[in-house]
């Protein structure tokens, strides 16, 4: 269990060379009704990653499979976004974005499936999987709240 959690962390430091990239504006252009609806979505997806690590350490994989279900079927935008705003998230929202939001929430469900089978050694996997298209989508469509993970390319070196 511990060389699990230590490979988790090993991982995490991983993350941010597959990160690079260039930040895209598109979720910025979105009205602020729909902007505060993906906000109360990614606290409730954090809230989820928290409980997850919790639930997950403490061998509650019952636990991170409801919890990883949720993520799965979307805590609030399933349930709270309106036909327009669908419309304004198709047409304003890059693919990209979309593509690595649907990345997230297959994760989800094979965090979800290999929780409820059991495999603790792919519990962590799949922790992982999340939390890099955490970071990978935070760099690339939210650098102006997470400005520690944009990229700066005049840096000469490693960024590892």
């Amino acid at each position: 269990m511990i060389n699990t959690v230590k490979i988790i962390f090993i991982a995490f430091s991983l993350i941010f060379v597959s990160s690079i990239g260039h930040a895209d504006s598109s979720v910025e252009s979105l009205s602020p009704e729909l902007r505060a609806l993906l906000g109360k979505e990614m606290r409730a997806l954090e809230e989820g990653m928290q409980s997850i690590i919790t639930a997950y350490v403490s061998g509650n994989l019952e636990k991170v499979s409801n919890i990883a279900e949720k993520m799965k079927n979307s805590f609030i935008l399933k349930q709270e976004i309106t036909n327009e705003q669908k419309h304004e998230l198709v047409n304003k929202i890059s693919k990209s974005f979309l593509r690595l939001d649907k990345k997230f929430h297959e994760y989800a469900g094979m965090l979800q499936h290999v929780a409820k089978e059991r495999h603790i050694e792919l519990v962590g996997f799949y922790y992982y999987k999340l939390t890099e298209a955490c970071v990978v989508c935070h760099s690339n469509f939210a650098s102006h709240r997470f400005p520690k993970l944009k990229f700066d390319a005049t840096k000469e070196g490693h960024n590892h």
